[in-house]
């Protein structure tokens, strides 16, 4: 073996430690997490979860996963942001707005005939959507014979979903959403300008249950006639996205309609043949069993 041989056999044993080494702090940090704190972050997806970790690690300033593993397990603060920092919210309001007019066109004919409608946000982030459905279940006249039930692991962002204020500079884009998803009548009217915010009016959140469950150790609370869940299974890994998919199906009523975001889908889970596609595209299913 010449020189050059043993110097690439060497670095290489060196990246593979080090790939090791990495892997065992991570599966050491998040082992802790969910003996202390009760957050089960082991079956998220490795690669975005590696990068979150690593933005972490610098973000507090430390100079390794073990050491933020130490800060995160004796400072509840830094425990805080860590999870804040793993569920960082991407949102916006009637957000791929080709799914709120097919959820107009589709679903709302269906919701019609309940009495009462239960609808679950699961992963609802800063609450966009949520405000978004209210709007349009207001428009359709069922507003008031439904509750939506808004739920995040992420108490944070929970906190400004109940709020319900956000960036006027936003603004623009949400009333191009709007009125691209099938609004009918003019967005501002929906919120009152305070400054460089807005809120929202007081009765959007009249219906709105806000609460924390976690997707990955928490069980079902009610029976459902709608659950949204867009974009937040493409973090999992097989394990837990099935046994999402298992808690999902178990908390929608028979007949009930499941809508997931455009990079996911219903096939390849033990739960495709329980649902019919209402649409394809914009990924909504019924159950029919």
């Amino acid at each position: 073996m010449t020189a050059m041989e043993r110097g690439y056999e060497e670095q290489s044993e060196s990246a593979g430690s080090k790939q090791e080494l990495e892997q065992i702090e991570i599966e050491l940090l998040l082992n802790g997490v969910h003996r202390l704190y009760g957050y089960d972050f082991r079956n998220y997806a490795l690669p975005s979860l590696k990068r979150r970790i690593w933005h972490h690690v610098h973000a507090e300033n430390v100079p390794s996963i073990s050491a933020l593993q130490e800060k995160v397990l004796h400072d509840r603060a830094c425990f805080e942001r860590f999870v804040y920092s793993l569920s960082i919210p991407v949102t916006e309001m009637f957000r791929d707005p080709g799914l709120f007019l097919t959820f107009r066109q589709k679903v709302i004919p269906l919701l019609r005939t309940y009495p009462y409608i239960r609808i679950w946000h699961a992963g609802c982030s800063t609450g966009e959507e949520v405000y978004s459905m209210a709007i349009l279940l207001h428009e359709e006249g069922l507003y008031d014979k439904a509750r939506i039930y808004a739920t995040d692991m992420n108490a944070r962002s929970l906190q400004q979903a109940k709020e319900g204020v956000y960036e006027i500079s936003k603004m623009k884009q949400y009333t191009k959403n709007y009125m691209e998803a099938g609004g009918t009548r003019a967005f501002s009217e929906y919120y009152t300008a305070k400054y460089n915010s807005v809120i929202l009016q007081p009765y959007l959140r009249k219906n709105i249950i806000f609460a924390e469950h976690n997707l990955a150790t928490d069980t079902s609370f009610n029976e459902f006639n709608v659950i949204f869940c867009r974009n937040v299974m493409i973090y999992f890994n097989d394990e837990l996205r099935d046994h999402v998919h298992g808690l999902f199906h178990e908390s929608l009523s028979r007949f009930g309609v499941l809508v997931l975001g455009s990079k996911e889908s219903i096939h390849f889970t033990r739960f495709s043949d329980s649902y019919e596609p209402l649409d394809r595209v914009e990924k909504i299913y019924r159950k029919n069993q």
